[in-house]
């Protein structure tokens, strides 16, 4: 019996034994995981830093090329708008025969075509329809109910969608038009 009392004590003593190799790397695996949790939130704090510096400095460099763009058409504007005087006496020009033919003329077509290509677009034309916020009325003629664009004393323009100058134009009823255009087309009949 002896026999069979140390048999079964030895296999107390292994289980005992794998119990307590299996403790040790129990707190082994504890002590690891404590080391490698705060690494892994120190980790995922930096990734986060980065991750936010990131998106920071992208916003920068566009709020810098939004703001640079910005200038430049600014500064062309400014440019653009001092030519305007130059344009309307191109217009006069136009108007009394001056830029029929002649070095004139091709100077004014240059100087028009190099505006354009910057973004310079004229409007108000007989004909349009009367916009209170692109045109200033200085003669009204008629009902008003419903405006167009009747004679234009100087022409508006616009740099992109900022206008640089309201047109000044008079501004006469749709229908009075029509009819002042029925009543030319009799005469000339």
């Amino acid at each position: 019996m002896t026999e069979a009392n140390s048999s079964e004590q030895e296999l107390v003593e292994e289980i005992s034994d794998e119990d307590a190799e299996a403790a040790t790397a129990d707190s082994v695996l504890d002590v690891d995981a404590e080391v490698v949790e705060p690494e892994h939130d120190e980790l995922a704090e930096r990734t986060a830093d980065l991750q936010r510096l990131t998106a920071e400095y992208a916003n920068y460099r566009r709020r810098v090329e939004r703001d640079r763009q910005a200038n430049i058409d600014a500064a062309k504007a400014s440019v653009v708008t001092e030519l305007l005087a130059v344009l309307d006496d191109l217009d006069r020009a136009r108007a009394h025969g001056d830029l029929d033919s002649g070095p004139l003329k091709s100077v004014a077509d240059k100087l028009e075509t190099a505006l354009t290509k910057q973004g310079l677009v004229e409007f108000g034309s007989a004909g349009d329809p009367f916009d209170p916020t692109l045109h200033e009325a200085v003669q009204h003629e008629g009902s008003g109910a419903d405006p167009v664009i009747g004679i234009v004393m100087r022409k508006g323009y616009r740099f992109g969608d900022r206008v640089l100058r309201h047109a000044l134009v008079g501004v006469t009823d749709a229908e009075a038009a029509g009819a002042s255009d029925s009543d030319a087309d009799a005469d000339d009949k």
